[in-house]
């Protein structure tokens, strides 16, 4: 089952926290639902090349505050805040609210977030760019960035061909059934000329062992404990490489094969003068 469920809906109350934080009776559930899909439909369309990750949602008497997750913050505030302002007029006529309020998160490492990369493998796609090589630029740059593992999906007529199939192209681990791993996953579709093509991306970042803060605003990566798990595992890799590369090489205690230090004696040549046989 963990291959068929939403690998975000599946931890979500475990080490995820909602994107829509509100009460709803039955009276107005429907209404703030629908109503949200709109502010996210709308958002996502309005700001196209804004690098939105993720759209929050909260409610508290009579106001709405919309947090916006992107890599291009910048984009999005525009020159003097002026774009700010606009887009917050434009939620107040949606919506029909008076006291709405934007907040914009800035995502430090996009190459992490399922929904960027995604988003930029899609774009990559739509400029005609091969496939392959989109993937695999992406699955570098998020392992580069000290992701654990990272799954890329591709379906659809790929390259133009006649007939859709999927390949999937996977490095590192992403285990689905492991609900204290923290993954993210994105899916997205790139409008080519021949067709859609759809695009899934599973991305591990590690497993989380302490408790969780479950607000969807929360910026952070993985726990202390798996930080320093990562790392030392890390510096055991580099350290091992090193010891390899110094039998390899002849480093501190002299090639078996070619002597040791200049004018030392070795084992097959490679030494200092030897002294007349008596």
């Amino acid at each position: 089952m963990g291959q068929k469920t939403n690998p975000i809906g599946n931890r979500l109350g475990i080490i995820r926290g909602w994107e829509s934080n509100w009460y709803g009776n039955k009276k107005d559930y429907a209404t703030k639902l629908i109503e949200d899909n709109k502010i996210r439909t709308y958002l996502m369309a309005r700001i196209n090349k804004g690098g939105i990750s993720k759209i929050v949602i909260e409610r508290t008497l009579g106001k709405l505050i919309v947090t916006i997750h992107t890599s291009k913050p910048g984009i999005i505030i525009g020159k003097g805040g002026g774009e700010v302002d606009r887009i917050k007029e434009e939620l107040k006529k949606l919506t029909g609210k008076d006291d709405v309020q934007i907040n914009i998160l800035e995502i430090r490492r996009p190459e992490l977030d399922a929904m960027i990369v995604a988003d930029t493998i899609a774009k990559q796609i739509e400029n005609r760019i091969n496939y392959k090589r989109a993937i695999k630029m992406a699955i570098a740059s998020a392992l580069r960035m000290g992701a654990e593992g990272i799954k890329v999906k591709a379906a659809g007529r790929l390259g133009g061909a006649e007939i859709a199939r999927t390949e999937e192209i996977k490095q590192g681990r992403t285990p689905l059934h492991t609900l204290r791993m923290d993954i993210d996953y994105a899916n997205v579709f790139a409008l080519t000329v021949y067709g859609k093509i759809g695009i899934k991306v599973w991305i591990c970042k590690g497993e989380i062992l302490t408790k969780r803060d479950l607000n969807p605003n929360f910026v952070g990566g993985k726990s202390d404990v798996s930080d320093r798990r990562g790392g030392d595992r890390r510096d055991d890799r580099h350290e091992r490489h090193d010891r390899r590369d110094d039998r390899r090489g002849g480093g501190g205690g002299g090639d078996r094969r070619g002597g040791g230090a200049p004018g030392g004696p070795g084992r097959s040549g490679g030494g200092g003068p030897r002294g007349p046989r008596n």
